[in-house]
């Protein structure tokens, strides 16, 4: 089997983090949101990997993955540029699939428990195509799942009325078949090849298409509330470490991890969950809460922060309280007038510049 990462769309809701780069590749919990979608490809021993590429940042993602190597895979880079839907990227990938099975995981999913239990099932049987599905509150936010008893009978995107509470997860199983769909779509009228007439298309036709439910969390991190609260969740599992220094007189409570060379200060409290990166220089007098994601080299000196996720290469000097926020690399953060009300709210792009 092989896999086919998506890593394109303009991410408008997340800007202006996504005015400089793709947002697959902001981080959850230090990791950028991509390198899940990879990690559970490589557990189900996919190691032929295309990602493919739009035009917001394609070479920072190439940048960080290079050819794979280090993460334990192959991978190879397919250019979309413009977006013009899922069904459009897959269709780039028929040369790269060739005659095997293969799987499309959108490369800002995250799905706690990974896929092994899904590849394995759909590499049992004898299905065309089978989609993941997942109860949604929303969901007419996205492709919807209709049933007669039991049977997956239609797709449907966005539909104003949805006929399920079921929206179909980001994750797709297909057999080769599906590039023949594909070839016969037309633009929907948001001007996209949909890759739910596409699998319309198969089941229309008479192909075996299937379904499997996700019973775990599943997050779509498309708004800044999405990628705060999947921050929360896989925080959540964190498990303690320490590489770098803490000194006396600083109060660490729940789960924490520390970089290496990073350094917390006196005074300083850290309530976990909370991950702090490399060479970060925390406090004195500082309080970082949970659910905070603090990436590498970054300097925290005075004030709290909370359910938050600093990208890195970050100075905050404010002696504020920054809650559910966003922060970009290279961003600073220094106080101007103490008369100021606390609970700031920030959704902050790189090589930002904020006095408050």
């Amino acid at each position: 089997m092989k896999g086919i990462i998506l890593h394109g769309g303009r991410g408008t809701r997340l800007r202006p983090l996504t005015h400089t780069g793709p947002k697959q590749l902001i981080p959850i919990a230090n990791k950028p949101i991509s390198q899940y979608a990879l990690e559970d490809l490589r557990e189900v021993g996919v190691s032929d990997i295309a990602i493919i590429l739009g035009d917001v940042g394609p070479n920072k993602v190439v940048d960080y993955y290079a050819d794979g190597k280090d993460l334990g895979v192959n991978i190879n880079y397919v250019r979309q540029g413009v977006p013009k839907g899922i069904a459009h990227a897959v269709g780039l990938c028929e040369r790269f699939v060739g005659n095997d099975a293969f799987v499309v995981y959108l490369g800002d999913n995250i799905l706690k428990g990974g896929i092994s239990n899904f590849a394995e099932d759909f590499e049992k049987s004898n299905y065309d195509a089978m989609v993941l599905l997942s109860r949604v509150k929303n969901p007419q936010m996205f492709g919807v799942a209709k049933f007669d008893g039991e049977k997956l009978v239609k797709l449907i995107e966005k539909p104003k009325v949805p006929p399920s509470e079921y929206a179909l997860v980001g994750i797709y199983f297909f057999s080769p078949k599906i590039f023949k769909m594909i070839r016969a779509l037309k633009p929907s009228w948001r001007g996209e090849l949909e890759i739910t007439e596409a699998i319309q298309g198969m089941m229309d036709r008479g192909y075996n298409v299937g379904y499997r439910k996700v019973s775990g969390w599943w997050k779509d991190t498309g708004r800044p509330e999405d990628v705060l609260e999947a921050n929360q969740l896989v925080l959540s599992e964190l498990k303690s470490f320490n590489r770098g220094k803490v000194e006396k007189g600083v109060t660490v409570s729940g789960n924490v991890g520390i970089g290496e060379g990073t350094v917390i200060r006196k005074g300083c409290t850290v309530r976990g969950p909370v991950i702090i990166g490399k060479k970060c220089a925390i406090g004195p007098d500082t309080y970082i809460g949970p659910y905070t994601s603090i990436g590498d080299n970054v300097v925290i000196k005075g004030g709290e922060i909370e359910n938050t996720i600093i990208v890195g290469d970050a100075v905050i000097e404010c002696n504020k309280r920054i809650v559910d926020s966003l922060i970009g690399r290279n961003s600073r953060i220094v106080s101007a007038d103490k008369t100021l009300p606390k609970g700031c709210r920030l959704i902050i792009g790189e090589s930002t510049f904020v006095s408050i």
